[in-house]
């Protein structure tokens, strides 16, 4: 019988992990670089890539797979900005901090967000997991500054908006989440 563990029980769609196929994820993975520490990064990324994010679980397969220690794991994913820890939400806003972005007021716009989104200093997703949050460089729509876009969790939504504001940021924020929540409905009216 397989084990299954909730990772996020505070949110409304807990991410349920099969053990048993997290185990064959990281074999899989493993396999491909021969367990050597030196391709820890890699292994990393490709985990990340698999799940959206690294859950405690496939670290400590990872370790247990490849036997570097767990804390040298957790000290790698825990490093490099690349990695999360936590699952993304439903949608991630992404706040361009290049140079035109920046200086039309993309820093404020980021606390504005975290603010809507009614995030602390150590979080990056809503308690809700609709929404995370992260920095990114340069969209290359500096015409449009300042920029922020909008992708799906699966990455299969890509949505640029420009010359946003305060108002404009309450506007999409709110029509995201109708979004989100009617999709997770019809996603969940799907399974029954």
């Amino acid at each position: 019988m397989a084990t299954f563990t909730s990772l996020q029980p505070r949110r409304s769609e807990a991410i349920l992990l099969d053990l048993g196929d997290v185990a064959s994820a990281v074999r899989n993975i493993v396999e491909r670089y021969q367990g050597k520490r030196q391709y820890l990064m890699r292994m990393l990324q490709e985990i990340q890539k698999h799940y959206g994010y690294l859950p405690r679980e496939a670290l400590e397969e990872l370790s247990r797979q490849t036997g570097i220690p767990l804390v040298d794991v957790l000290n790698v994913a825990t490093f490099y900005h690349q990695f999360t820890l936590e699952p993304p939400g439903y949608y991630i806003i992404w706040v361009c901090m290049g140079t035109a972005c920046h200086l039309k007021g993309n820093a404020d716009n980021y606390d504005i967000l975290k603010n809507i989104l009614g995030l602390n200093n150590h979080s990056k997703t809503t308690k809700d997991g609709l929404f995370s949050l992260e920095k990114a460089r340069c969209f290359g729509a500096c015409s449009l500054a300042p920029v922020i876009m909008i992708t799906s969790r699966d990455g299969s939504e890509r949505y640029l908006h420009g010359h946003v504001n305060s108002l404009e940021l309450r506007k999409i924020v709110a029509k995201y989440r109708s979004t989100a929540l009617k999709k997770i409905k019809e996603k969940k009216g799907g399974r029954k």
